[in-house]
């Protein structure tokens, strides 16, 4: 399984990008910079899961439509989020409905897929299961992505505390993580359905009880300003628990 970050923050400019990912070159995950990468590239993705409806997430949907209008590509998500892709971004005035064979290429060429959470699919020979997460808004989840020989990845997508009943859910070997703040913002992160190091901490420590192991982690969803408070704080956690868990920046990859 290899991941390929095209974007690990949640404020765009010359140096980052928003939030989305694709493993193997096929299954895209968040669409915040998902046409930063070459035609080619992009004609590879077979699918694109959308962890929720806020703009950073999903706002290169469009793009990607019109770029790769001789197929049919499927995009799953929660429905409170695909109805907000449909009403509130794709609504024939600020873009086409390329889900819908009334755009004005006279054909669909996105397939919006409604997943439900605890409902394992295989989507392009990946299994994936959804698990709501606490956001500021309703339908956001995060996803498990397995692949046959057993190599998996979750997701958190943006989250706040209280992860404990995903985590029984779940055992992958990669964890990619919301750490939107640094600590002394954490009052702010918590209302706002977001992790801070010290939250991300309590949470890790949770997994480790319920699950036994720790396993790698990585961080995204960074407020560019607060990067290097968040990256110190991260690897204060590393040395306290022993744990590889880093920030991932565009272009990096990983390999399961």
């Amino acid at each position: 399984m290899r991941i390929k970050f095209l974007g690990t923050h949640n404020a765009a400019s010359k140096h980052t990008k928003l939030i989305s990912f694709v493993v193997d070159g096929i299954l895209a995950i968040d669409a915040g910079s998902l046409t930063s990468i070459t035609f080619d590239e992009q004609h590879t993705i077979k699918a694109i899961l959308l962890s929720h409806g806020h703009y950073d997430h999903l706002i290169e949907i469009p793009n990607f439509a019109f770029n790769n209008s001789d197929r049919v590509t499927d995009v799953f998500a929660t429905r409170q989020s695909l109805d907000i892709l449909s009403s509130h971004l794709m609504d024939g005035t600020i873009y086409p409905d390329f889900g819908s064979d009334t755009s004005f290429l006279g054909k669909a060429v996105l397939r919006l897929v409604p997943v439900e959470p605890l409902s394992p699919q295989i989507i392009q020979g990946y299994k994936v299961t959804a698990s709501l997460v606490r956001h500021s808004l309703s339908g956001s989840v995060g996803f498990e992505i397995s692949t046959p020989d057993g190599n998996s990845l979750f997701y958190t997508g943006d989250t706040g505390p209280g992860l404990s009943s995903v985590w029984k859910g779940i055992s992958p070997q990669l964890l990619i993580t919301d750490t939107t703040f640094p600590n002394r913002l954490k009052e702010t992160a918590e209302v706002t359905g977001h992790l801070c190091p010290e939250t991300l901490k309590d949470e890790l420590m949770q997994f480790n009880l319920i699950k036994g192991y720790m396993p790698r982690v990585t961080v995204v969803h960074m407020f560019p300003q607060y990067e290097q408070e968040i990256e110190k704080e991260i690897q204060e956690i590393g040395s306290e628990l022993d744990i590889s868990i880093s920030i991932t920046h565009e272009g990096e990859e990983i390999i399961l």
